[in-house]
């Protein structure tokens, strides 16, 4: 089956997926949440090969230990998976909510109702638990979906698509051929991003090599994040234990993370002796950290140099460190470095921290938390699609809500626009339907 042909039966399973009740999507998600619980061994295995063979690659220098690390399938992780879609099935369907009800005039109203987006054309690289939790979203949203993995997770995501599309095919009925389809190369991908005539939306999740790619070479509609660069600014009254234990969690809990920590900006007036802790419980993480040569006083320990690249994200244990005199120093550097994905202050001043939450120009913005938490299954919506940094559409994690658009339905008796013009016309009365339900 060529792309054209993947996308023209994917679209026409949409229509279908459209009309699917709560019950039925809730049933779908239940029989994929314990077909992945009973294939574990079979996912372990499918696994273990390509855990192998990237092994092997990251010897060769051909593969990052970064990448590497994503590419583990262990039993938290596949735990999780299973835990996500059933989490799935106590919230609300997104489908079908009335966002908006007016009365246009008597007998003629208006009604904004949330609908799946239709297909969605997925891109990712190397996280073999992206297949399963992008499956159950779309499930859950009603809409077909697409999915292109890395070839570092070739087994693993056959293995999980052979489990899901069993599960899906034992349902009373059935689900809708072409719902969920999985290919393999480039090629395919990059004539999937001419399929604008029937796919919906493009979601990359991988390098900004690839969300670049992606933007270059279709006319879909893209939503994603091209880099993770996250900060956290420690402001003077932060105290050093609530810093150490935030910043060490932001950036070891899991280093090769786009939400994990990048640069910590540290204000001039935060005590010496705290920076000095702060460092020394880095360093015992495994952190190495870099500053620059004018900072050595202020940061010692560290790996010096006359210039840093404030945009670079790690995905490593390996921090930048700025020294910055006040907020709205931290904030801009934030809004001219960062890549508005997650950042974070750390200060017991309320008046600094709404500044900071209102200046910095990001899709999630935390007051003492780590940045780590920027997470659809953290958020409560289950799992997530991605993180977006855009301003269309759906921002930050991406879960079921950010899956549909809406459509508009008029029901009337009758009414044509010409008796709401001329001389003798009908007055509309824009009458807010949901204020007076509610009252």
């Amino acid at each position: 089956m060529n792309a054209q042909e993947l996308a023209l039966q994917a679209k026409q399973a949409s229509r279908v997926l459209a009309l699917a009740t709560t019950q039925q999507k809730n049933a779908a998600l239940s029989a994929m949440a314990q077909a992945v619980r009973t294939a574990a061994k079979d996912l372990f295995a499918a696994n273990k090969l390509d855990l192998q063979a990237a092994e092997q690659a990251v010897k060769e220098g051909k593969m990052k230990p970064s990448l590497f690390a994503r590419l583990k399938l262990d039993e938290n992780k596949l735990k999780a998976v299973a835990a996500g879609m059933e989490d799935l099935m106590h919230l609300p369907d997104p489908v079908g909510r009335t966002l908006a009800y007016t009365e246009m005039a008597p007998g003629l109203t208006l009604q904004k109702v949330s609908c799946p987006l239709g297909v969605l054309l997925v891109i990712f690289e190397a996280r073999p638990d992206v297949l399963p939790q992008i499956a159950a979203l779309a499930v859950k949203s009603g809409n077909a979906v697409i999915l292109k993995g890395g070839k570092e997770a070739l087994h693993t995501n056959e293995a999980f698509l052979k489990v899901l599309t069993g599960a899906l095919n034992s349902l009373p009925g059935g689900w809708p051929q072409g719902a969920l389809s999985l290919v393999h190369s480039r090629q395919d991908a990059a004539e999937l991003l001419k399929q604008d005539a029937y796919i919906d939306l493009v979601i990359p999740r991988g390098s900004n090599a690839l969300v670049q790619y992606v933007k270059e070479n279709t006319s879909i509609p893209v939503l994603g994040h091209a880099d993770g660069v996250c900060h956290i600014y420690i402001a003077p009254s932060a105290p050093a234990a609530l810093a150490i234990k935030v910043c060490v969690d932001a950036k070891t809990q899991y280093p090769a993370a786009c939400n994990a920590v990048e640069t910590l900006l540290v204000d001039a007036a935060w005590p010496q002796e705290n920076v000095n802790a702060l460092l020394q419980a880095l360093a015992k993480a495994g952190v190495k950290c870099h500053a620059l040569e004018a900072q050595k006083q202020r940061f010692t320990g560290c790996e010096y140099a006359k210039e840093i690249n404030w945009h670079t994200e790690y995905g490593a244990l390996e921090l930048s460190l700025l020294t910055v005199s006040g907020v709205q120093e931290a904030a801009a550097h934030i809004n001219r470095y960062g890549s508005h994905h997650t950042d974070a202050v750390l200060t017991q001043d309320e008046k600094e921290a709404d500044y900071f939450l209102s200046a910095v120009d990001s899709a999630g913005v935390y007051h003492n938390a780590s940045t780590r938490f920027a997470d659809g299954y953290r958020y409560g919506f289950g799992a997530e699609v991605g993180i977006s940094t855009a301003k269309t559409h759906a921002r930050g994690p991406v879960g079921l809500e950010g899956l549909t658009i809406y459509k508009y339905r008029l029901r009337g008796q009758g009414q044509i626009v010409g008796d709401f013009v001329g001389p003798n016309a009908q007055a509309f009365t824009h009458k807010n339907l949901l204020q007076e339900d509610k009252k």
